[in-house]
């Protein structure tokens, strides 16, 4: 497949995908959890407060592995694998573009001080499960 045909399906999941998973690092252990991701292009971005764990890790090993697209379908369920170099972003713009209301249920509103954005610009694309093919990585 095309570099170009393989950014277009990668791009999609992300589109369509916005729950899975994000694996950091903690004590040299691999430390996973559910996020949702929002996307510009290939560099994701999730809300987390700057109390949690992940703010920790970061500031230890910015490194992160993240898993897209997986719906539970079985062989030819494509998905992404994602590594990347995580850092904070707290300005205004980032902020309203990664909030919505579902994030009521963790913050007060998007001026909660304790509301930060983790992006995670990639190193590494990976196309996964494609039908039985092999895993194809997406140049950058």
């Amino acid at each position: 497949m095309a570099q170009q045909e393989l950014k277009k399906a990668a791009l999609q999941i992300l589109e369509d995908s916005m729950i899975g998973t994000l694996a950091t690092i903690k004590d040299n252990k691999p430390h996973s959890r559910y996020m949702t991701f929002f996307n510009d292009e290939f560099t994701l971005y999730t809300a987390t407060s700057k109390q949690t764990q992940k703010v920790d890790e970061l500031e230890k090993n910015p490194n992160a592995h993240i898993l897209l697209g997986y719906e539970g379908e079985g062989e030819g369920d494509s998905f992404l694998e994602i590594e990347g170099q995580m850092s904070l972003r707290d300005d205004r713009e980032m902020i309203d573009k990664v909030w919505t209301e579902h994030l009521r249920g963790w913050f007060e509103g998007p001026d909660d001080t304790n509301l930060i954005i983790l992006a995670i610009t990639p190193s590494r694309v990976r196309l996964m499960n494609r039908k039985g093919k092999e895993p194809q990585t997406i140049e950058l």
